[in-house]
């Protein structure tokens, strides 16, 4: 059984980051995704490339009129575009939006972009550290100094993962009018989005606008992590009062001498005292402790342990390869399953278009 996108045909116009990153999230619902890269690219490096798997791949100079003419070719017979270009190099080439309607018009252009298609910053250079520094994210993570989230937040969290939700809405809408349209995916804005119960938060007045001063940047004593004997760390997570009282009861702590949780003053005071127990043993000891209860503590895994992990194992999430670490496609569904994760195998265009006529 194929996946929910069986039959959608993808053309992902090579770059990094967020536009891979989306491409293979619709490959794994089943998308039949083609992606442009620059003759000279190493392809031997391709098959251990996740953000590639599950894809084609054609090498095609855009700079060359016979590479646009292939590429446009393809586009022609596709149902989706993406593209991370600053704001006017497609149209340039002569494959943008307008030039791709023209041809298709039930065609969805994604485009994905730090800044967006308009504003002053439009035609910017920056990363994912620039964009969520204008979000208001960056400076909220950390603790004396902004904390860069990885590139988890920016490039995938407001990235790519909206440029997937923006295509798929158009995909919807298209069945309803016979025509494709642009999608305009901007990371300040996907992160904005992402940011709105902060925002909201701040509006109402119990979130402080500074880092480890707030419920949920570890500032909360049952919210942060906390050092084992052994060097690794647990998380807590015991918001709520019930899960509070299983994080002292397993801690040895009785809840009636320890500080006033929900007193902000009373925090410092009382993560010292969490602390000098959980550092009393080793990570292990401590998921034993907890192990089957409802106090939400976890390890800090890291990345080298997920895979081994019995829940982590148990679902799939994350397993070993072979020849590379093979995450598993997300959302699963009931009723429809893609094929096995492979790697990206390579083409000449004439090829990619026959398979598609």
């Amino acid at each position: 059984m194929g996946g929910t996108l069986t039959g959608i045909r993808i053309v992902e116009l090579g770059g990094i980051g967020p536009v891979p990153h989306a491409g293979m999230v619709l490959a794994d619902l089943g998308a039949d995704v083609v992606r442009v890269e620059r003759p000279g690219s190493d392809v031997t490096e391709m098959s251990s490339d996740q953000l590639l798997r599950g894809k084609r791949v054609v090498l095609a100079d855009l700079k060359s009129a016979a590479g646009r003419a292939g590429v446009a070719g393809l586009l022609a017979l596709a149902d989706v575009a993406l593209e991370g270009f600053r704001p006017g190099v497609v149209e340039k080439l002569g494959i943008g939006p307008a030039d791709c309607a023209a041809a298709n018009p039930r065609l969805v252009f994604g485009r994905m972009t730090g800044y967006g298609q308009d504003g002053p910053l439009a035609a910017a250079a920056g990363h994912d550290i620039n964009y969520i520094a204008l979000t208001g994210a960056l400076h909220a993570i950390g603790g004396a100094d902004p904390v860069p989230p990885l590139n988890l937040l920016g490039d995938f969290g407001g990235g790519s993962l909206f440029l997937v939700t923006g295509v798929l809405a158009a995909l919807v809408e298209r069945e309803r009018t016979g025509r494709g349209q642009v999608v305009d995916a901007a990371i300040v804005d996907g992160v904005s989005v992402l940011m709105a119960l902060i925002f909201s938060a701040r509006d109402r007045g119990w979130w402080r606008d500074e880092r480890s001063a707030n419920l949920l940047d570890g500032a909360a004593p049952f919210y942060r992590t906390y050092r084992c004997s052994d060097g690794r760390h647990v998380a807590v997570g015991a918001l709520e009062l019930p899960f509070y009282a299983a994080l002292c009861r397993g801690l040895g702590l009785p809840d009636a001498e320890l500080p006033d949780r929900d007193d902000p003053a009373n925090w410092p005071e009382l993560s010292r005292r969490i602390g000098e127990v959980f550092l009393a043993h080793p990570r292990s000891h401590w998921e034993s402790v907890f192990s089957g209860t409802d106090a939400c503590v976890s390890p800090v895994l890291a990345i080298d342990e997920v895979a081994g992990h019995p829940h982590m194992a148990a679902r799939g999430s994350v397993r070993h390869g072979t020849d590379f670490t093979v995450v598993a496609p997300a959302p699963r569904f009931s009723d429809s399953h893609p094929g096995p994760v492979v790697p990206a195998t390579v083409l000449d265009l004439d090829a990619a278009a026959a398979r598609w006529v």
